[in-house]
């Protein structure tokens, strides 16, 4: 308890943080030590505040007495410990003792360490010391002898290219290259590729030295100025030749020989670029290459072909600089003193238009020309710098020279010439109305005129332009004209909708007819016409004919009339409604068929765009025509019916008068020719009409001949009633399929109706067979198994399909036509089955004959 009161009192003293300057400092300020800690609250801000104020009332004597107490309290506790632990302590002290013998061996073997440290100082400093020496000196030594062998390589080489450039002086008077008598042209260039096997034509001795030359110009220059190697140790150090004054003193002369050799390159360069001569260009390119310049003579080769391209286009489209070269001036002001100056005329008079338009053209044929010479020249340039290799390493020209260039000097060519013929006619567009309207319209000509770009450099570069491939160069330097092919295409389209609108403007009340889709057909038959020419643009047109199409079939179909007043055939007339529909399938089909002639005259890529609008057209006339033709067969279906009405059971009266036509073949006969004339006839349809009425005919015969063959009873009378009925119906046909365009000609019914036909014909002999017979196919040529078997039921006792199924003959007939005929025959042998299982074996002695005969027939037709 007291030693925690003591310490309580002393815990000032024993804290690790206590100063005694700041303590003694504390006392005399009348502070409190330790400070208290900072607050931000006003109430503990207030008790430090009184707390300093009473500790600071203290006085200094009071303090150093308590100090001085302290002090007397700790040396009594200092002696209390002392005679408390004594014993340990002078355990202590006697170790210390024995740990002396311990660091006294410590330090003797530190003194030997350090002697060792100073013994390896000697044997390693020193001589690494006298090493950087020597190695000092041998670095110089290098460096002299490395400017030696430069200093010696210099003067052999300087005077290799004296003697070579006085050997070019010598050469100055003879012709470099090919002889005068070679044509300049790229037939000098040859395909072999082998390292001694020249690929040009034999170099002349003017171009031999004028390379040697440059080889040696290019090692001066690099033995003068040394190109620093990042792997050399004696590169930042090497001393440059220019320090030598015997040395500098010949860079004149070398300077000289490089200028003058510069020169002789550049005019081999351009006199090979101009006369297109592969040689001559090759030699130049290997000076170059020789001079280390390969790149930076290629860029300014390219540089100067684009620029004069372009310069060459910006005055073909500079509307200022053609009226100028046309003479018009600026009218004269009437008054001197007049501020107001006229602007100068970039708009051409209509008296001065046509004059405008030819020195267009003119200038524009000029650009092409251009155009294409300095396209051939790229192109060469090209060739040659791939030909052209690097002896040493066999690295083509081409990647030297690709170093500073962006691509290939063929595609920044297309680039560049695309980008300004796009900038420029766009300008000349937008400040004269005169180049718009001009190019616009004549823009089929300004393709035409590429396209004789396109052909002069085909044979020198690897572009192509035709129907079933368009090189992308091509497509590109096209595209710069976007601006004026969307004109024209928008006013050839308008021209295609105008007259679609024109045919379809008078509406119901005066429909269009066969001239206004002729007109329409050839309308768009014009347009693909003038834009065949060229791949891309007749597609162009294509799509924008399909747009016109398409709304023509809208037009159209709004104005079909499909109620029943349209199918229906109850007056001595046709109706206005199928009149108005009449007209419509006519203009459709008109238009149909000039259009489906296309596929002979167009690329497939063309026809595969128009071909979808053409079908829809061909549907959209179907769409009216199916209706009516199967109203036709239902009004024809609906008549023949009326035959078992007629009593053809009687027997042969030979007194009697023969009877005339039935009732329902006057009806059939009239009903046919109303078709023909009043419906039919309304439709200018061509082809698909004759189709039409061959499709009538048929179903009439046939349907004639299967409700012929199921009229039972037949007695000799009916059978000569149904062979007057029979004739009447041919005559009646002949009339429908008469030709509308010579009406004085009969077309053959055997040639459009053919099996049908044969039918109709061969069941006149059936109705007057003997039974023995029916079953003979010698005696049935040209009928359908399905009839002999009709008429064998007819003559007998057994009971037909349709009476066995409660079914009229209509119903039976129509159930034919859906079906397969084999299965109308097993309709027919489960009704001789039936009929045997019903019938006793008295009575069926009377049907057996019929039932052999047929099942004679079913087995002959199954055979087939």
């Amino acid at each position: 308890m007291a030693n925690s009161e003591t310490y309580g009192e002393y815990s000032t003293f024993a804290s690790a943080t206590f100063d005694v300057n700041d303590y003694a400092n504390a006392v005399l300020a009348g502070e409190p030590y330790p400070p208290p800690p900072q607050s931000s609250s006003k109430t503990k801000s207030a008790k430090g505040t009184s707390a300093k104020s009473e500790i600071g009332k203290e006085d200094i004597s009071m303090a150093v007495s308590k100090l001085d107490y302290g002090i007397d309290d700790v040396a009594k506790q200092l002696r209390a410990v002392i005679v408390t632990h004594h014993e340990a302590l002078l355990n202590q002290v006697s170790n210390v003792h024995e740990m002396e013998g311990s660091l006294q061996s410590i330090s003797q073997g530190l003194s030997e360490v350090n002697a060792s440290v100073e013994k390896l100082r000697m044997k390693i400093h020193v001589p690494y010391q006298s090493l950087s020496s020597n190695v000092a000196r041998l670095k110089r030594l290098q460096l002299a002898s490395d400017l030696l062998r430069r200093t010696s390589r210099f003067v052999i080489v300087a005077r290799r290219l004296e003697f070579q450039m006085s050997e070019l002086d010598k050469t100055n008077g003879t012709t470099s290259g090919t002889p005068k008598d070679q044509p300049a042209s790229g037939n000098t260039m040859s395909t072999s590729a082998g390292d001694e096997t020249p690929i040009f034509g034999a170099e002349g001795d003017r171009e031999k030295v004028l390379s040697k030359a440059a080889l040696s110009i290019a090692e001066l220059v690099s033995l003068f100025s040394p190109t620093p190697e990042p792997n050399d140790p004696l590169a930042a150090d090497s001393i440059s030749l220019k320090s030598v004054h015997a040395l500098a003193r010949h860079m004149s002369a070398v300077e000289a020989a490089r200028v003058k050799v510069t020169e002789e390159m550049e005019s081999m360069v351009l006199s090979g670029l101009t006369d297109l001569n592969p040689s001559v260009l090759a030699s130049s390119l290997q000076t170059a290459f020789n001079l280390r310049v390969l790149p930076e003579l290629v860029q300014s080769l390219l540089k100067g072909l684009t620029d004069a391209v372009e310069a060459r286009i910006r005055l073909a489209f500079d509307v200022a600089r053609l009226s100028k070269e046309l003479g018009v001036k600026k009218p004269a002001s009437p008054t001197p003193g007049l501020v107001y100056k006229s602007r100068v005329r970039t708009e051409p008079t209509n008296i001065t238009a046509p004059q405008w338009t030819s020195a267009l053209w003119t200038r524009l044929e000029g650009l092409i020309e251009e155009m294409a010479g300095c396209c051939v020249k790229v192109y060469t340039l090209e060739k040659v710098l791939k030909l052209k290799k690097d002896a040493a390493t066999q690295t083509p020209f081409l990647d030297e020279a690709m170093k500073l260039l962006e691509g290939k000097p063929s595609s920044m060519f297309w680039t560049t010439l695309a980008r300004s013929l796009d900038k420029q006619s766009r300008e000349a567009a937008k400040g004269s109305t005169f180049f718009q309207q001009t190019l616009s319209s004549g823009y089929p000509r300004l393709l035409r005129l590429f396209h004789d770009f396109f052909g002069k450099i085909a044979v020198q570069t690897d572009t192509t332009y035709n129907a079933s491939y368009q090189s992308p160069e091509t497509v590109i330097v096209l595209r710069a004209f976007a601006s004026f092919e969307s004109l024209y295409l928008s006013r050839s389209s308008n021209r295609m909708n105008e007259i679609v609108a024109q045919a379809v403007a008078g509406g119901a009340r005066s429909p269009p007819g066969a001239s206004e889709g002729i007109n329409i057909a050839r309308t768009i038959v014009n347009e693909l016409d003038s834009a065949r020419f060229d791949p891309l643009l007749v597609r162009s047109v294509a799509k924008h004919a399909v747009t016109a199409l398409e709304m023509l079939v809208t037009r159209i179909d709004a104005l079909v009339i499909r109620d029943r007043s349209a199918t229906s055939f109850t007056g001595p007339t046709a109706a206005p409604q199928q009149t108005l529909n009449a007209q419509l399938v006519t203009t459709l089909y008109q238009c149909w068929h000039r259009l489906g002639q296309l596929d002979r005259e167009y690329d497939k890529s063309v026809i595969s765009i128009l071909q979808p609008a053409i079908n829809n057209i061909q549907r959209a006339y179907e769409r009216v025509c199916d209706p009516l033709l199967s109203a036709i067969r239902r009004e024809v279906g609906s008549i023949l019916p009326k035959l078992h009405r007629v009593d053809l059971g009687k027997p042969f009266e030979p007194t009697g008068e023969l009877s005339g036509t039935s009732a329902y073949m006057k009806e059939l006969v009239e009903k046919l020719s109303f078709i023909r004339t009043q419906i039919l006839g309304q439709y200018n349809v061509g082809e698909l009409g004759k189709e039409w009425v061959n499709t009538i005919v048929k179903y009439t015969i046939k349907s004639f001949i299967l409700h012929a063959s199921i009229a039972k009873p037949l007695g000799e009378s009916g059978k000569l009633q149904l062979t007057t009925d029979m004739t009447d119906l041919e005559f009646a046909i002949n009339a429908f399929m008469m030709d509308s365009s010579a009406q004085s000609k009969r077309t053959s019914m055997l040639e459009f109706v053919g099996d049908d036909y044969r039918v109709l014909r061969a069941l006149r002999p059936l109705l007057f067979l003997e039974n023995s017979r029916l079953a003979s196919p010698e005696y049935t040529v040209g009928l359908q198994p399905l009839i002999i078997l009709h008429h064998i039921l007819v003559r007998s006792p057994i009971s037909l399909p349709h009476t066995l199924h409660g079914w009229s003959e209509a119903e039976y007939v129509r159930w034919i036509n859906e079906h397969q005929e084999s299965e109308a025959w097993t309709l027919v042998e489960r009704c001789l089955t039936l009929w045997e299982n019903e019938q006793t074996p008295e009575n069926r002695k009377e049907g057996e004959e019929y039932v052999e005969l047929a099942r004679t027939v079913l087995k002959t037709a199954r055979k087939r």
